[in-house]
């Protein structure tokens, strides 16, 4: 698998970080905007209030869905930066995965969610709320990470009987597929 992590983790190679940050920072502003201007297509900021009930009761689909959306991508861009385009600039992924995605996710918004709903007397929601987008986050990411590298690189994933996931073909995988 040592073709796999073509350039080291930005944060661990030497030399100044101003680089990685300011990408971070680029990209985080776009993410925010990204998800901002996806709030603004619904009246009541982050509640989706055309396509379901809105308000201060109201369950926080609008976060669940900017949060699995985002992590779904997530899995996709690690897949396409680290099995499919391993020669991008190195700091690509910090841009898209910490700043874009990190500024478009919003789990801050997710946990004041959780302290609405809690203060608002609804406990049982507020645990349905941390539960769907967590369950859904981890889903996301699973599902873009199994898409991209099927359309990506035309692999699947398969689970061998004694260890973690292996891929089903490549040189110098467990299968010795080719």
């Amino acid at each position: 698998m040592n073709d796999v992590h073509l350039h080291p983790h930005p944060d661990h190679t030497p030399g100044s970080l101003g680089p990685v940050v300011a990408v971070v920072a680029v990209g985080g502003a776009v993410g925010a905007l990204l998800r901002y201007g996806l709030s603004r297509l619904w009246r009541n900021g982050s509640d989706a209030s055309l396509l379901w009930h809105t308000g201060s009761a109201a369950f926080p689909w609008t976060t669940v869905v900017v949060n699995v959306l985002g992590c779904f991508l997530m899995g996709v861009l690690t897949v396409a930066l680290k099995e499919r385009f391993t020669r991008a600039p190195r700091l690509l992924n910090p841009l898209l995965g910490t700043g874009v995605l990190g500024g478009f996710t919003t789990f801050s918004s997710y946990t004041d969610d959780v302290r609405r709903l809690l203060e608002n007397g609804q406990p049982g929601t507020a645990v349905a709320s941390m539960v769907v987008t967590v369950a859904g986050a981890l889903a996301g990411v699973a599902l873009g990470t199994a898409l991209a590298r099927l359309a990506l690189t035309g692999r699947r994933l398969r689970r061998d009987a004694d260890g973690p996931p292996a891929a089903r073909s490549g040189p110098g995988r467990p299968d010795g597929g080719v």
